[in-house]
């Protein structure tokens, strides 16, 4: 398949996808789906209940499911791609932030508990400085968190003398 039909297919469905998204995503649709539940269970007595009237609502809720998970799943990875590229942009342009997170959900799940570890540590020690917004990095919360800790050494030093 040529690139100039895969980028039209692929313009088709991202465009499908975002029509059926917006119009599923709206009140309307839902009251639109309970009204077919509830034709569909009023007819129920003229069809004596029978195996064909149960068939037509489990095979219609499906082949709907099964389309609809297809369309959600296009949806959500253009959304999160979406996110990440307005995450990554507001870290690279803020200096104080660390570029080590750009692209980190590229990670496998044991480097993102790594990561976690590092600004659970963090944390820890902007919770010691009593002030959330004096550290910036792991790297500089280390920095200050040692020389705060030769600081209290050396007055502990000075009163014992």
């Amino acid at each position: 398949m040529s690139t100039k039909k895969k980028s039209g297919l692929s313009k088709f469905f991202n465009n499908f996808s975002n029509a059926v998204t917006r119009a599923t995503g709206k009140p309307v649709a839902f009251i639109v789906a309970t009204l077919i539940i509830i034709v569909w269970a009023v007819t129920g007595p003229i069809f004596h209940f029978s195996d064909t009237w149960q068939l037509v609502i489990n095979t219609g809720t499906t082949i709907i499911t099964f389309l609809m998970v297809f369309v959600i799943q296009h949806s959500q990875n253009k959304d999160t791609v979406a996110i990440q590229l307005k995450l990554n942009e507001l870290i690279a342009a803020s200096h104080d932030a660390s570029n080590r997170l750009i692209s980190i959900e590229d990670l496998t799940d044991e480097e993102l508990e790594v990561l976690k570890k590092f600004y659970t540590h963090l944390a820890q020690l902007a919770k010691k400085e009593r002030n959330v917004f004096k550290t910036h990095s792991i790297d500089e919360a280390k920095r200050r968190s040692a020389i705060k800790n030769v600081e209290e050494e050396s007055a502990i030093t000075k009163i014992k003398k």
